[in-house]
């Protein structure tokens, strides 16, 4: 299981986007809400709707749930 979470900043598009724990590109720790350890990104996706409406995959980390 990895940690993940989620960018309190939205991205240029709009999107939120989650990240794992050893993410390069994990947002600093004030920018980011933890969503809990999850086998798979789908599962961080869907609790990271529960914050924000528009949620992506990070390209890097979590690229099966990134969408373009």
């Amino acid at each position: 299981m990895k940690k993940y979470y989620v960018n309190k900043n939205a991205q240029a598009n709009g999107d939120h986007e989650v990240h794992t724990s050893d993410c390069y590109w994990l947002p600093k720790a004030e920018n980011r809400i933890y969503l809990g350890e999850f086998y798979s990104c789908d599962s961080a996706v869907r609790e990271a709707k529960k914050h924000y409406s528009q949620v992506n995959g990070c390209k890097h980390c979590s690229e099966s749930c990134h969408t373009s």
